[in-house]
């Protein structure tokens, strides 16, 4: 059990990926053969439940992509049912206190970090690999290589940053930049000093807890801008617009052709 994109970060990468929505374990597969480093499904904004999302799951890692999933919230059965549907990675969205970032520790970490619920799931292969055979190795590596990810998007997580990203097991943080500018009171005014300021202090924290960072983008020159402003990877879009794009793209060519 190996979580390629915290890996290709350690080693100097920058992952990319996107946004899933359109709800295809195909078009899952098509965007790892693209080459994205991973995928984000999103049952925060999406229609999934857990049992369409392993799908998902499945199909992501036939192509080596990494699958993490939006939960809806910081429930414990949101949590516990994305990670035993084998998700390496869980976004939590609309946290806003370092106590909600504990609890989601407590129902997404083993002992000795958290509370997670113990059992054979497809997402640990039913305990049949030699690394999940013994729970001390078991929990270890879980621990170590599923990814908690806290989403700033609120007034209350951003004025506690510094001690959200401080936690054990709280593994980095997203940046929804929509949602944040809104939460300031300027929607979508991404050049707002406010708004710039209170995502390099998202960055600067989890430098100093040595926390990875993650944000959306919605742009090929906004994403090579956040990778230059620090960000350890960045999640461009979503599927649904990328075959949007590339459709508008082929019939604007044909169209002059």
């Amino acid at each position: 059990m190996k979580n390629l994109v915290k890996s290709k970060i350690e080693n100097n990468g920058h992952p990319l990926g996107t946004f899933f929505q359109t709800g295809s374990a195909t078009t899952a597969e098509c965007l790892g053969l693209a080459g994205l480093d991973y995928i984000i499904i999103d049952t925060e904004h999406g229609p999934f439940e857990v049992e369409s999302a392993m799908s998902f799951i499945r199909a992501a890692r036939l192509t080596g992509t990494t699958p993490f999933v939006r939960v809806k919230d910081s429930s414990r059965a949101a949590i516990l049912k994305m990670l035993d549907a084998g998700a390496m990675g869980l976004v939590i969205p609309n946290v806003r206190s370092a106590q909600e970032a504990r609890e989601i520790v407590t129902w997404g970490k083993y002992f000795p970090l958290g509370e997670r619920g113990i059992a054979p799931t497809s997402g640990n292969a039913y305990w049949t690999q030699d690394w999940a055979r013994n729970l001390d190795d078991y929990f270890r590596i879980s621990n170590t290589e599923t990814l908690l990810i806290p989403q700033c998007e609120t007034v209350g997580c951003l004025e506690q940053i510094e001690e959200i990203a401080a936690i054990d097991g709280v593994d980095g943080i997203f940046v929804g930049p929509f949602d944040l500018s809104a939460a300031l009171g300027r929607p979508g005014d991404f050049e707002n000093p406010d708004h710039q300021a209170a995502i390099e202090r998202v960055v600067k924290a989890c430098r100093d807890a040595g926390k990875l960072t993650f944000i959306y983008a919605s742009s090929y020159e906004e994403t090579r801008m956040r990778y230059e402003q620090g960000f350890d990877s960045v999640t461009y879009g979503m599927d649904s617009l990328l075959l949007i794009d590339a459709t508008k793209q082929l019939v604007a060519r044909l169209a002059t052709a």
